[in-house]
Protein backbone atom coordinates (compact mmCIF):
# COMPACT_ATOMS: atom_id res chain seq x y z
CA UNK A 1 0.00 0.00 0.00
CA UNK A 2 1.85 3.87 -1.01
CA UNK A 3 1.91 5.67 2.01
CA UNK A 4 0.20 9.04 1.83
CA UNK A 5 0.78 12.82 3.43
CA UNK A 6 -2.60 11.70 5.55
CA UNK A 7 -0.80 8.39 6.91
CA UNK A 8 2.17 10.41 9.02
CA UNK A 9 1.48 12.71 11.96
CA UNK A 10 3.61 15.58 11.36
CA UNK A 11 5.78 18.57 12.64
CA UNK A 12 4.30 22.03 11.67
CA UNK A 13 7.91 24.31 11.90
CA UNK A 14 5.94 27.57 11.31
CA UNK A 15 2.98 28.15 13.16
CA UNK A 16 1.75 31.30 15.12
CA UNK A 17 -0.01 31.33 18.59
CA UNK A 18 -3.43 32.76 17.74
CA UNK A 19 -5.34 33.15 20.93
CA UNK A 20 -7.40 36.44 21.90
CA UNK A 21 -4.55 36.51 24.88
CA UNK A 22 -1.75 36.81 21.91
CA UNK A 23 -3.51 39.07 19.57
CA UNK A 24 -4.07 41.20 21.88
CA UNK A 25 -0.63 42.25 21.36
CA UNK A 26 -1.09 42.33 17.49
CA UNK A 27 -2.21 45.66 15.72
CA UNK A 28 -5.63 45.78 14.72
CA UNK A 29 -4.84 46.93 11.29
CA UNK A 30 -3.52 43.83 10.43
CA UNK A 31 -7.01 42.35 10.14
CA UNK A 32 -7.50 43.21 6.18
CA UNK A 33 -4.41 42.12 5.72
CA UNK A 34 -5.23 38.02 6.89
CA UNK A 35 -9.01 38.42 6.58
CA UNK A 36 -9.41 40.37 3.21
CA UNK A 37 -6.02 39.42 1.73
CA UNK A 38 -4.80 35.78 2.44
CA UNK A 39 -8.86 34.48 3.45
CA UNK A 40 -7.87 33.42 7.08
CA UNK A 41 -11.65 32.99 8.13
CA UNK A 42 -13.14 36.05 10.00
CA UNK A 43 -13.54 32.93 13.01
CA UNK A 44 -10.30 32.48 13.15
CA UNK A 45 -8.30 35.79 12.74
CA UNK A 46 -10.33 36.86 16.28
CA UNK A 47 -8.98 34.18 17.89
CA UNK A 48 -9.09 30.69 18.92
CA UNK A 49 -8.70 28.57 21.89
CA UNK A 50 -5.22 25.92 22.56
CA UNK A 51 -8.13 23.11 22.46
CA UNK A 52 -9.19 24.47 19.37
CA UNK A 53 -6.11 24.98 17.71
CA UNK A 54 -5.36 20.98 18.78
CA UNK A 55 -8.60 19.80 17.41
CA UNK A 56 -7.58 21.29 14.14
CA UNK A 57 -4.31 20.08 14.20
CA UNK A 58 -5.67 16.61 14.94
CA UNK A 59 -7.84 16.56 12.37
CA UNK A 60 -4.45 17.18 9.64
CA UNK A 61 -2.87 15.01 11.80
CA UNK A 62 -0.24 17.57 12.89
CA UNK A 63 1.55 15.93 16.17
CA UNK A 64 3.54 18.53 16.76
CA UNK A 65 3.60 22.91 16.05
CA UNK A 66 6.62 25.11 16.41
CA UNK A 67 4.69 28.42 18.25
CA UNK A 68 6.77 32.01 17.40
CA UNK A 69 7.00 34.82 19.80
CA UNK A 70 7.51 36.87 17.17
CA UNK A 71 9.19 40.12 17.16
CA UNK A 72 7.74 42.20 14.38
CA UNK A 73 9.57 45.18 14.17
CA UNK A 74 11.78 47.27 16.75
CA UNK A 75 9.79 47.58 19.92
CA UNK A 76 9.79 51.32 19.28
CA UNK A 77 8.27 51.24 15.31
CA UNK A 78 4.58 52.14 14.95
CA UNK A 79 2.84 49.29 14.39
CA UNK A 80 5.28 47.01 15.62
CA UNK A 81 4.73 43.89 17.75
CA UNK A 82 6.28 41.76 19.98
CA UNK A 83 4.46 38.50 21.25
CA UNK A 84 5.79 37.80 24.36
CA UNK A 85 7.81 34.70 25.25
CA UNK A 86 5.99 34.49 28.38
CA UNK A 87 3.10 34.01 26.16
CA UNK A 88 4.11 31.16 24.07
CA UNK A 89 6.55 29.55 27.22
CA UNK A 90 2.70 28.93 28.75
CA UNK A 91 1.24 27.11 25.87
CA UNK A 92 3.89 24.99 25.52
CA UNK A 93 3.91 24.49 29.32
CA UNK A 94 -0.28 23.34 28.94
CA UNK A 95 0.64 20.87 26.34
CA UNK A 96 4.40 19.92 26.40
CA UNK A 97 4.16 16.77 24.03
CA UNK A 98 2.54 19.63 21.43
CA UNK A 99 4.05 22.68 21.43
CA UNK A 100 7.59 24.05 21.26
CA UNK A 101 8.83 27.69 21.24
CA UNK A 102 10.63 29.19 18.88
CA UNK A 103 11.91 33.12 19.88
CA UNK A 104 11.80 35.66 17.88
CA UNK A 105 14.78 38.16 18.10
CA UNK A 106 14.60 42.09 17.60
CA UNK A 107 18.25 42.59 16.19
CA UNK A 108 17.22 46.61 16.94
CA UNK A 109 17.87 45.72 20.60
CA UNK A 110 21.55 44.53 20.90
CA UNK A 111 22.92 42.38 23.99
CA UNK A 112 19.78 42.78 25.59
CA UNK A 113 18.14 40.94 22.61
CA UNK A 114 21.18 38.34 23.11
CA UNK A 115 20.26 37.73 26.24
CA UNK A 116 16.43 37.19 26.12
CA UNK A 117 17.16 34.65 23.14
CA UNK A 118 19.05 32.94 26.07
CA UNK A 119 17.15 33.08 28.47
CA UNK A 120 14.09 31.93 26.26
CA UNK A 121 16.28 28.63 25.51
CA UNK A 122 17.65 28.00 28.81
CA UNK A 123 14.61 28.87 31.19
CA UNK A 124 11.52 28.62 29.28
CA UNK A 125 12.96 25.45 27.08
CA UNK A 126 12.35 27.41 23.93
CA UNK A 127 14.37 24.90 20.48
CA UNK A 128 14.88 27.62 18.11
CA UNK A 129 15.52 31.43 17.23
CA UNK A 130 12.63 33.27 14.54
CA UNK A 131 13.47 36.11 12.84
CA UNK A 132 11.37 38.49 10.27
CA UNK A 133 14.25 40.54 8.20
CA UNK A 134 12.06 42.85 6.54
CA UNK A 135 9.78 43.84 9.66
CA UNK A 136 13.28 45.55 10.23
CA UNK A 137 14.53 46.58 6.72
CA UNK A 138 17.78 44.46 7.79
CA UNK A 139 19.06 41.17 5.35
CA UNK A 140 19.79 38.49 7.21
CA UNK A 141 23.53 39.38 6.56
CA UNK A 142 23.38 42.50 8.53
CA UNK A 143 26.05 42.93 11.32
CA UNK A 144 23.19 44.04 13.50
CA UNK A 145 21.92 40.48 13.46
CA UNK A 146 25.27 38.84 13.88
CA UNK A 147 25.57 38.58 17.64
CA UNK A 148 22.00 36.83 17.11
CA UNK A 149 23.71 34.68 15.03
CA UNK A 150 26.61 33.68 17.28
CA UNK A 151 24.41 33.16 20.41
CA UNK A 152 22.59 30.34 18.63
CA UNK A 153 25.67 28.28 17.43
CA UNK A 154 26.69 28.96 21.31
CA UNK A 155 23.25 27.43 22.51
CA UNK A 156 23.29 24.83 19.37
CA UNK A 157 19.54 26.18 18.25
CA UNK A 158 18.11 26.79 14.61
CA UNK A 159 17.23 30.10 13.65
CA UNK A 160 14.21 30.51 11.21
CA UNK A 161 13.58 33.54 8.72
CA UNK A 162 11.26 34.89 6.26
CA UNK A 163 13.52 34.93 2.82
CA UNK A 164 11.80 36.21 -0.66
CA UNK A 165 9.70 39.34 -0.96
CA UNK A 166 7.91 41.25 2.04
CA UNK A 167 3.99 41.85 1.65
CA UNK A 168 2.26 45.23 2.21
CA UNK A 169 1.08 43.83 5.76
CA UNK A 170 -0.49 47.86 6.91
CA UNK A 171 -1.57 50.14 4.48
CA UNK A 172 0.52 52.88 5.29
CA UNK A 173 3.75 50.99 6.57
CA UNK A 174 5.68 49.55 3.06
CA UNK A 175 8.33 47.55 4.13
CA UNK A 176 11.32 46.75 1.25
CA UNK A 177 11.73 43.19 0.28
CA UNK A 178 15.73 42.76 2.27
CA UNK A 179 15.39 38.87 2.66
CA UNK A 180 16.91 37.93 -0.86
CA UNK A 181 17.60 34.18 0.00
CA UNK A 182 21.72 34.88 -1.22
CA UNK A 183 21.69 36.85 1.51
CA UNK A 184 22.18 33.71 3.75
CA UNK A 185 25.34 33.09 2.00
CA UNK A 186 27.45 34.94 3.78
CA UNK A 187 25.97 34.11 6.63
CA UNK A 188 26.49 30.49 6.06
CA UNK A 189 29.77 31.29 4.96
CA UNK A 190 30.64 33.16 8.58
CA UNK A 191 28.70 30.54 10.92
CA UNK A 192 28.64 27.18 9.40
CA UNK A 193 27.90 25.47 12.36
CA UNK A 194 24.88 27.77 12.44
CA UNK A 195 21.60 25.87 11.77
CA UNK A 196 19.92 28.95 9.03
CA UNK A 197 16.14 27.51 7.74
CA UNK A 198 14.82 30.14 5.10
CA UNK A 199 10.72 29.71 5.27
CA UNK A 200 8.14 30.88 3.12
CA UNK A 201 10.26 28.72 0.30
CA UNK A 202 11.83 32.37 -1.05
CA UNK A 203 9.18 33.60 -3.51
CA UNK A 204 9.74 34.88 -5.83
CA UNK A 205 13.51 34.09 -5.66
CA UNK A 206 13.11 30.39 -4.91
CA UNK A 207 16.21 29.28 -7.23
CA UNK A 208 18.08 31.19 -4.95
CA UNK A 209 17.04 29.49 -2.37
CA UNK A 210 17.45 26.07 -3.66
CA UNK A 211 20.93 26.98 -4.20
CA UNK A 212 21.68 28.07 -1.19
CA UNK A 213 20.01 24.89 0.74
CA UNK A 214 22.03 22.66 -1.46
CA UNK A 215 25.15 25.03 -1.32
CA UNK A 216 25.68 24.68 2.66
CA UNK A 217 25.10 21.37 4.55
CA UNK A 218 22.81 23.70 7.41
CA UNK A 219 20.82 25.79 5.02
CA UNK A 220 17.33 24.32 4.77
CA UNK A 221 14.36 25.45 3.56
CA UNK A 222 10.70 25.77 5.35
CA UNK A 223 7.66 25.14 3.22
CA UNK A 224 5.14 27.24 4.24
CA UNK A 225 2.54 29.92 4.07
CA UNK A 226 2.38 29.59 0.21
CA UNK A 227 -0.02 26.62 -0.36
CA UNK A 228 1.63 23.39 -2.05
CA UNK A 229 -0.56 23.53 -5.28
CA UNK A 230 0.87 26.64 -6.11
CA UNK A 231 4.61 25.22 -5.43
CA UNK A 232 7.00 25.96 -8.32
CA UNK A 233 7.86 23.29 -10.10
CA UNK A 234 11.31 23.53 -9.69
CA UNK A 235 10.99 23.64 -5.82
CA UNK A 236 9.15 20.26 -5.85
CA UNK A 237 11.60 18.76 -8.24
CA UNK A 238 14.25 19.51 -5.75
CA UNK A 239 12.07 18.18 -2.30
CA UNK A 240 11.49 15.55 -4.58
CA UNK A 241 15.17 14.43 -5.74
CA UNK A 242 18.21 15.65 -4.34
CA UNK A 243 16.90 17.96 -1.72
CA UNK A 244 14.79 15.49 0.28
CA UNK A 245 16.68 16.01 2.96
CA UNK A 246 16.98 19.76 3.36
CA UNK A 247 13.19 20.50 3.35
CA UNK A 248 10.86 20.99 6.67
CA UNK A 249 6.79 20.94 6.76
CA UNK A 250 4.83 24.16 7.74
CA UNK A 251 1.70 26.25 7.62
CA UNK A 252 2.69 29.47 8.85
CA UNK A 253 -0.86 28.94 10.64
CA UNK A 254 -3.20 30.66 10.36
CA UNK A 255 -1.85 31.76 6.84
CA UNK A 256 -2.25 28.10 5.56
CA UNK A 257 -4.74 26.05 7.17
CA UNK A 258 -3.53 22.59 8.69
CA UNK A 259 -6.11 20.43 6.94
CA UNK A 260 -5.78 21.87 3.58
CA UNK A 261 -2.08 21.94 3.36
CA UNK A 262 -1.96 18.35 4.10
CA UNK A 263 -4.95 17.59 1.77
CA UNK A 264 -2.76 19.41 -1.23
CA UNK A 265 0.61 17.64 -0.19
CA UNK A 266 -0.74 14.37 -0.58
CA UNK A 267 -2.24 15.46 -3.89
CA UNK A 268 1.35 16.60 -4.55
CA UNK A 269 2.12 12.89 -4.68
CA UNK A 270 5.58 12.94 -3.88
CA UNK A 271 7.90 9.98 -3.08
CA UNK A 272 6.91 7.72 0.36
CA UNK A 273 10.41 8.45 1.57
CA UNK A 274 10.25 12.06 0.69
CA UNK A 275 6.81 12.27 2.36
CA UNK A 276 8.83 10.91 5.91
CA UNK A 277 11.14 13.54 5.52
CA UNK A 278 9.19 16.63 4.76
CA UNK A 279 6.52 15.93 7.08
CA UNK A 280 8.62 15.00 10.12
CA UNK A 281 11.91 13.53 9.76
CA UNK A 282 14.10 16.33 9.05
CA UNK A 283 12.36 19.35 11.52
CA UNK A 284 12.92 16.48 13.84
CA UNK A 285 16.64 15.67 13.10
CA UNK A 286 17.20 19.74 12.54
CA UNK A 287 15.43 20.87 15.88
CA UNK A 288 17.22 18.09 17.68
CA UNK A 289 13.87 16.23 18.58
CA UNK A 290 15.03 13.10 18.06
Amino acid sequence: MTETASDIWAIDAVAALWTEEANRYRPPELRSFFVDKLGVTAETYGGISLSEMLRRMDAARIEKAFLIAARSGSATDRYSFHIPCKVVADAVRRHPDRFHGLVGIDPTQGMVGVRELERAVNDLGFIGAHFYPHWFELPPDHARVYPFYAKCVELDVPIQMQVGQSHLYLPDVPLRSVGRPVALDAVACDFPELKLIGIHIGVPWTDEMIAMAWKHPNVFIGADAHSPKYWPPQFVHYLNSYGQDKVIFGTDFPVLDFERTRREIDALELKPQVLEKLLRNNASRVYGLA
